[in-house]
């Protein structure tokens, strides 16, 4: 192997290209694996996590690593497309060390880890060789100093601390899909887990929420706190929400209810009403809805909401008061493409497609996939026997409600 440097910072690598012996690149660095050792030998440096398209993680052995430069590692032979699955004894460097407290073994000192050396071994081995640390600063809002130590000079490396920061790993996730969030909070131990969540904003825990498995996220509910657990919910989508609430015991339900606003909580009611199976049980009672006497400009103004999902924002509903679903009497869907074409200044009224015929809340799921095959819809309007909107099926929900429960879990065929 060669390097340019006698010595490497992880977490300086996370973000790093990884490319092929021809130039090509294969995925770029998610974290590093360690694994300690015993009778005073340095922790091993085992492999890097890459991240390779679709957004999988995979593992890279060392022994595949034939360069580290700046800005790029190169790999030699064959990479294993097996997702990464962690092993107990294993640690991620990024995700469990970086903010890691020690103590120094000289003075009995508390610092902080912020980077972690490794160079490279005689046998070839890459060991972890040093830490850079931060001491505590010596007074409100001044930051303590910073030095590097030898790894054996600091106690308590692999131990849990009580309460151990997340800012790194913060940073490290910050471009990373709700989805791939999903399945790093899976890998963790729970005590990191718990740490990772507390740090999320609510915005982008309830986007996690809606791709983790039921009963992780039953788990994780249950860890948040009900002043906590309510934000999320209220952050989510309804028809997720709903789906959320009907896996809880209905006491623990009820709790969460109460504590939200009072029409969120009379939507997330009503949806759990329905089966899970039918269109009432999918809808999301939080569509696009706007007046007859709307204009094209207000309506794709309502559109541009960067919340919406693209399914979501494909279609305009144009009702009678009242806006709010159920709403007053349903008229007709204005499709986004059509409304591009208009004059802004032109009512939505005068674009509609009538033709359009809504489903009802229990028509079942079979009903709908069917529905939305035919017509090659991307969203759906839901009405009540009265032609009152309550909402709208996405294409999505759809599609997750088709697929075995346990889907998320499972593998992604590269080729399929």
């Amino acid at each position: 192997m060669s390097t340019t440097q006698t010595r490497v910072y992880l977490a300086r690598l996370a973000g790093t290209g990884v490319f092929d012996s021809l130039g090509d690149q294969v995925g770029k660095i998610r974290d590093v694996v360690v694994t300690p050792r015993t009778s005073g030998r340095a922790p091993i440096v085992t492999g890097f996590v890459v991240e390779v398209a679709p957004r999988r993680r995979i593992f890279v052995p060392m022994a595949r690593i034939s360069s580290i430069e700046p800005g790029s590692v190169v790999t030699s032979g064959v990479v294993n497309l097996r997702r990464f699955d962690g092993r107990p004894e294993e640690i991620l460097v990024v995700a469990q060390l970086l903010d890691h407290r020690v103590t120094l073994i000289e003075t009995g000192e508390q610092v902080t880890i912020h980077d972690i050396g490794m160079s490279q071994e005689r046998n070839l081995e890459w060991n972890i060789s040093r830490l850079f640390i931060r001491k505590a600063g010596a007074g409100f809002g001044r930051r303590g100093a910073t030095l590097t130590v030898p790894w054996n000079e600091v106690s308590d490396l692999f131990s849990q601390s009580p309460q151990q920061p997340v800012d790194a790993l913060l940073a490290s996730i910050e471009t990373m899909r709700p989805a791939d969030l999903a399945k790093l909070l899976q890998e963790l131990p729970q005590k990191r887990r718990l740490e990772l969540i507390s740090g999320l904003d609510v915005a982008k825990l309830a986007d996690v929420f809606e791709e983790l498995p039921e009963d992780d996220r039953v788990e994780i509910m249950s860890e948040l706190g009900l002043e906590r657990a309510r934000d999320v919910l209220e952050e989510m989508d309804p028809d997720d929400a709903a789906d959320l609430l009907s896996e809880l015991s209905p006491e623990q339900a009820e709790e969460y209810l109460g504590a939200m606003e009072q029409d969120e909580a009379d939507d997330l009611r009503r949806l759990l009403t329905y089966d899970d199976f039918s269109a009432g049980g999918m809808m999301t009672t939080e569509p696009i809805v706007v007046s007859s006497d709307a204009t094209i400009a207000e309506a794709l103004a309502r559109v541009r909401q960067p919340q919406l999902s693209p399914a979501l924002a494909s279609q305009v509903y144009v009702t009678r008061a009242p806006l709010e679903t159920p709403t007053g009497k349903y008229v007709g869907v204005a499709h986004v493409q059509r409304l591009l074409r208009e004059s802004p200044a032109s009512l939505v009224s005068g674009v509609l497609d009538t033709s359009l015929t809504p489903i009802g809340p229990g028509a079942p799921l079979g009903q709908v996939a069917r529905y939305f095959a035919t017509y090659n819809l991307v969203a759906l309007p839901v009405v009540d026997e009265n032609d009152q909107l309550l909402g709208a099926v996405t294409i999505d929900d759809v599609i997750d409600h088709m697929l075995p429960e346990n889907w998320r879990e499972n593998e992604i065929d590269e080729e399929g």
